[in-house]
C-alpha cells in the first residue's frame, strides 16, 4: 500500500508539473496574442489605422456625393426653365416666319445709274480693274 501511497504521490506530483507547464503555456501564448492584436489595432500603422483612413475617405466621398447630387437637381431645375423659354421663343418663332408669308412681297429695287454695270466674270474689284485696263 505503501508503494501504491508513493506512486499516487509522484503521479500528482507529474500532473501538477504538466498542469503548471500548461497554465505557464497558455500564459506565454496569451501574451503574444495581445501583442500581436495591439500591433493589429495600432492606429498608425496596423489595420486600424487603415480602417480609420478608409473610413475618413468614406465620409469624404459621402459629402462629395451630396454635393454633387444638389448640384445636379439644381442643374436640372434650371435646364427645365430654359428649355420652356427655348420652346415659347420657337413657338415665336414659327408664328413669325407664318406671318411672314402673308405679307406682299417688296417692289423690286430701282437700278442707279450711278453705279456701274457689273460683268458676272468679274469676281473681285481687282480683276474688273485688270479687264477695263485691258480694253
Amino acid at each position: 500500500m505503501e508503494m501504491m501511497a508513493q506512486f499516487a504521490q509522484g503521479s500528482d506530483m507529474i500532473a501538477d508539473i504538466l498542469l503548471i507547464a500548461g497554465a505557464l503555456g497558455a500564459g506565454f501564448y496569451c501574451l503574444v496574442l495581445s501583442r500581436r492584436l495591439r500591433r493589429f489595432n495600432d492606429l498608425e500603422k496596423g489595420v486600424g489605422g487603415a480602417v480609420a483612413v478608409l473610413s475618413a475617405q468614406v465620409d469624404d466621398m459621402t459629402k462629395t456625393l451630396d454635393k454633387a447630387h444638389r448640384a445636379a437637381v439644381s442643374s436640372t431645375g434650371s435646364l427645365d426653365q430654359l428649355t420652356e423659354r427655348a420652346e415659347d421663343a420657337a413657338k415665336r418663332l414659327e408664328l413669325l416666319v407664318a406671318s411672314m408669308h402673308d405679307l406682299p412681297e417688296p417692289p423690286a429695287p430701282k437700278p442707279n445709274k450711278a453705279q456701274e454695270p457689273v460683268s458676272e466674270e468679274t469676281l473681285f474689284k481687282s480683276h474688273r480693274d485688270r479687264a477695263e485696263a485691258e480694253v
